[in-house]
């Protein structure tokens, strides 16, 4: 890193401790980067470039901790006796030892550094200049530099009675970087920032001709093609009831513009995510934040729990939300990191990475599969990878881009960025933990559920979705099973609530079932009446809800005997597209009645004919009534009736439901007569 490439204040503000008597060194940025030294440090210390980490000037890591401590609270810090091993001629013998000072001081781009005064004890004794205390020195010091970068932000300047510039201005071309002849007349609008000039210029022709006062914030470039925020002042001279001249002063107020647009950006990042309890509501929203505040497109990608923090790839990633101000962004979905990359880097040592590059050309280092494409697509010039981490784990990472003629990103904005997924980290732990429980559940859930038996004649497809909102595993279950005598027994059940117990109730249920169905050919109401007794006497804080049937028979004249515990009706479908729901039967619920007689229906099946079982997960919608659901379901599945089963089934789980409740599904289909 040169000198023109840190990031510092002025040349005129740091040259006020030029001569100082002892060494005065000014660092940036959370690496602390050397961006100032002056001779009397380097006689101390011994030269070193600009850009130069603190942790390789001083061999104490201590010290670089203190750095980071002024930088982060402003606390201003005070060392007697520290021992100099630095020194470039040390008298063979004898130890020297100094007073060192810290203080936070601001720079360019809102950014905070850490000016570090070091004074030996020797010069303290041996200087009348020298004579007070560090402590009161440096507290001069650092008044007298805030004075002059304050005068430094100050440019005063004069137009004629149309608003045209007439006169040098100093501070204007201190500022700028342009010369007389480039900023007068109308010039200096030359170095407004595009997307401001034609508001800029039409507010202060407006006021030229309204007469009035005159005020307006806009950005400037500087020297080194940067812009900075700037409130300028006018207000008119009158003569005689004529303007013969308009005085403005102009004030730089990037480092005040900045401290507000990160108060206001943090306050927005903690506050819309503070309701919020699922991971991709909680991610989505933050992406909603960041662009285009900070960047036209974002990508948030999940991670898979590695073992002991350790990584290599392969691994599959998760981009749970990928959204662009401009242009069509990557797709979502599992992503392959296949090699070692940028990506890699940031979840192992957990620090972000932030890249500049020329806009239109790959960029340095490898992004997330699908970004390169689109980075040079849509002509981006800058990138930033930023952990999230949770727990001490990376559970996630940020990858934003900015394009176009827009502003680079820089390492304010990175360390932006990490200080808003900080303030959201209570709410992504939340999500986190909820997203991960989430999945445990569904292992489970979808590990107790069965596979099909294969029966000549007959089509079974079952399916299983989670609730979208609970984060525990819930009491929904389907089963489907071959008896001795070679009749197929289908139920789909659902057990109240989303808990452990839950689950617990609905696997006993189940298995118990299927014991009652397994060898006894009687009518399913009365096994339901049997699973009722066992229900109440065995979990008896717990109510379910069940259809139970028995598919008889072979092709062209099978039967289903059926029986309702409380649950919604079955749905018979032929293959010509009629769809009824069978409600022969309707008896009240699992847990309730204890030992009541229960009664059973029978249906003839046509060919080719479909049943479905399903529970309230797929037709409920909080607020609507349960028949208008019903009735959603019916027209739903009369057009896909000659859709394969396992087509059928997946579009019935995309139809618009709330998705507040889990959701079993069970479909049966009888093959056409011979």
């Amino acid at each position: 890193m040169t000198g023109e490439d840190a990031r510092r204040v002025s040349d005129l503000s740091l040259g006020v401790f030029d001569s100082a008597p002892v060494g005065v060194a000014v660092f940036s940025g959370s690496g602390h980067r050397l961006v100032y030294m002056n001779d009397s440090c380097r006689c101390i210390v011994g030269a070193r470039p600009h850009g130069v980490p603190a942790r390789e000037m001083f061999r104490d890591v201590t010290h670089v901790t203190l750095l980071d401590r002024v930088r982060s609270t402003g606390e201003d810090i005070s060392l007697d006796e520290v021992p100099l091993d630095y020194r470039v001629s040390p008298v063979i013998g004898q130890k020297r030892y100094a007073s060192v000072s810290m203080s936070r001081i601001p720079l360019d781009g809102g950014e905070h550094g850490v000016m570090v005064i070091v004074a030996e004890d020797d010069r303290q004794a041996e200087s009348g200049w020298w004579g007070s205390s560090v402590a009161d020195e440096r507290h001069r010091f650092l008044q007298r530099y805030l004075s002059l970068v304050q005068l430094e932000k100050q440019a005063l300047w004069v137009t004629d009675a149309k608003g045209e510039v007439f006169e040098p201005c100093p501070g204007w071309e201190r500022l700028t970087g342009q010369a007389w002849e480039e900023y007068r007349g109308a010039g200096w609008q030359d170095a407004m920032h595009p997307d401001d000039r034609q508001a800029v210029i039409s507010h202060w022709l407006d006021t030229v001709d309204r007469r009035g006062l005159w005020e307006y914030v806009y950005r400037v470039r500087r020297p080194d093609g940067a812009y900075r925020h700037v409130h300028t002042r006018a207000v008119p001279v009158i003569e005689d009831g004529e303007v013969v001249e308009w005085v403005g002063a102009l004030t730089d107020i990037e480092q005040e513009w900045q401290e507000e647009r990160r108060r206001k950006l943090l306050e927005r990042a903690a506050t819309a995510t503070a309701h919020l309890g699922n991971l991709d509501d909680v991610l989505r929203t933050l992406v909603d934040v960041i662009v285009p505040a900070l960047a036209d497109g974002c990508a948030i990608f999940l991670l898979p729990q590695f073992e002991n923090g350790s990584i290599s790839p392969p691994f599959v990633s998760e981009r749970l939300i990928s959204f662009a101000r401009m242009g069509s962004p990557p797709s979502t979905g599992s992503q392959l990191i296949g090699e070692e990359c940028d990506f890699v880097e940031v979840i192992r040592t957990r620090q972000p990475i932030l890249r500049i590059f020329p806009k239109g050309q790959p960029p340095p280092g490898s992004v997330p599969p699908g970004g390169e494409q689109w980075a040079i697509a849509e002509q981006a010039n800058s990138l930033a990878l930023v952990p999230v981490i949770v727990d001490g784990t990376v559970a996630a990472v940020v990858h934003a881009v900015v394009v176009g003629d827009r502003e680079r990103l820089t390492a304010a904005d990175v360390e932006l960025l990490g200080r808003m997924l900080d303030h959201a980290h209570t709410h992504l732990n939340n999500a986190v933990r909820f997203q991960q429980t989430q999945r445990v559940a569904l292992a489970l859930q979808t590990y107790l559920l069965p596979d099909p038996p294969q029966v000549p004649g007959l089509e079974i497809v079952g399916r299983y979705r989670a609730s979208t909102s609970a984060s525990e595993i819930g009491g929904d279950w389907y089963d489907m099973f071959v008896t001795p005598d070679g009749s197929t027994i289908l139920s789909v059940g659902d057990v109240a609530g989303h808990h452990l117990s839950a689950a617990v109730t609905m696997s006993q249920l189940r298995n118990m079932l299927r014991g009652l169905a397994m060898d006894r050919r009687e009518p399913p109401g009365d096994i339901l009446r049997r699973l009722n007794v066992a229900t109440e006497l065995l979990n008896g804080e717990h109510t379910a809800t069940c259809v139970l049937g028995r598919l008889e028979g072979g092709a062209g004249s099978r039967v289903l005997r059926y029986s309702v515990a409380g649950h919604p009706p079955p749905l018979l479908i032929t293959y010509e597209g009629e769809a009824r729901f069978l409600t022969g039967t309707v008896d009240p619920m699992l847990g309730v009645a204890y030992d009541r007689p229960r009664t059973s229906s029978v249906e003839p099946l046509p060919p080719r004919s479909m049943l479905l079982f399903y529970t309230d997960g797929l037709v409920k919608v909080p607020g609507e009534h349960l028949d208008v659901g019903l009735e959603r379901l019916r027209r739903a599945a009369t057009c896909l009736a000659r859709e394969p089963l396992e087509a059928l089934c997946d579009k019935l789980l995309q139809m618009p439901m709330a998705g507040q409740d889990d959701i079993a599904l069970l479909a049966a289909r009888a093959a056409r007569q011979d």
